[in-house]
């Protein structure tokens, strides 16, 4: 794994320095837009609504666009100024029982490592944090983003899971919250409660379950790769690469006129004329 964030906890007036890692990972199959005919892949270029030009990365700034259509335009040196004090700290603000937290509010979970200089303290938290049954909710700023946080132990290592903000959490609003509840018999409820039973489990055992999608997925493609049925795109050279937006919306305007005439002529061939018509008149091609 490589470290994507280094920074200290801050608890009192202890300091411990960690490297951050991602705890998770995405195992779906990557699957790229490509050309169903060459197998071309699908490129999508930056462009400005108002000039139309293709704008480099390092012009592209943030903007937040007001009501009335306005834009407030915020370049990366201005977002840079912004006060952010747990940019590099973990700052823990209280110690609270696990179950008081609802997991709606979880996010992003992360790896704590303590840096060399840093292994005694950070196995003190650790431990005294394991001991005391609680977690340590705490705040902390990841790609200039602040968000809440909760540390906890796991495996030995300390985690953090980053939160949501209780604003960004929806309420639930929905009808039958507001009507007067359905009658439910105790027999209902019972059988209910008889089901649950049946399917309860101890623990939970999260590797008894597999992605059966995923699986078959990747079966599907190293069957492909064995039967030989593949495509190599032919190399694109830059120039050949570079799209001219107005030309591509034209070429796409001809190709659907082209198609419906087609469609229309591909009609008029297939119903048998009842008796003989005088040949229509042909109209003037409509201009591009």
């Amino acid at each position: 794994m490589r470290a994507m964030w280094k920074g200290s906890v801050s608890f009192g007036l202890v300091s411990i320095p960690i490297q951050m890692y991602a705890a998770t990972e995405n195992k779906n199959v990557s699957l790229r837009q490509v050309h169903e005919a060459d197998g071309g892949r699908i490129q999508y270029k930056r462009f400005c609504t108002i000039d139309g030009q293709e704008v480099p990365y390092a012009e592209i700034a943030k903007g937040y666009e007001l009501p009335d259509g306005e834009m407030v335009v915020i370049t990366d040196a201005e977002m840079a100024e912004l006060p952010l004090t747990t940019q590099r700290t973990i700052d823990v603000l209280e110690f609270v029982p696990l179950e008081s937290i609802d997991p709606i509010q979880y996010d992003r979970t992360y790896y704590l490592e303590p840096q060399k200089n840093a292994v005694k303290p950070y196995i003190v938290l650790r431990d005294a944090l394991h001991k005391s049954s609680q977690v340590a909710v705490a705040k902390v700023a990841v790609r200039q983003r602040e968000s809440m946080a909760v540390l906890r132990v796991h495996a030995d290592v300390l985690v953090m899971t980053t939160m949501l903000w209780p604003d960004e959490v929806r309420e639930p609003d929905f009808p039958f919250l507001r009507d007067d509840p359905p009658q439910i018999r105790p027999q209902e409820l019972s059988m209910a409660g008889s089901l649950i039973d049946s399917l309860a489990e101890p623990v939970f055992e999260p590797d008894k379950y597999r992605d059966h999608y995923r699986e078959a997925l990747e079966e599907m493609i190293e069957a492909k790769v064995a039967g030989d049925e593949t495509t190599k795109p032919a190399a694109v050279t830059a120039k050949e690469g570079v799209v001219d937006l107005m030309a591509a919306l034209q070429a796409s305007v001809d190709a659907a006129k082209k198609s419906r005439q087609s469609s229309s002529e591909a009609s008029d061939e297939d119903e048998e004329p009842v008796k003989k018509k005088p040949a229509a008149r042909k109209r003037a091609p409509k201009s591009a």
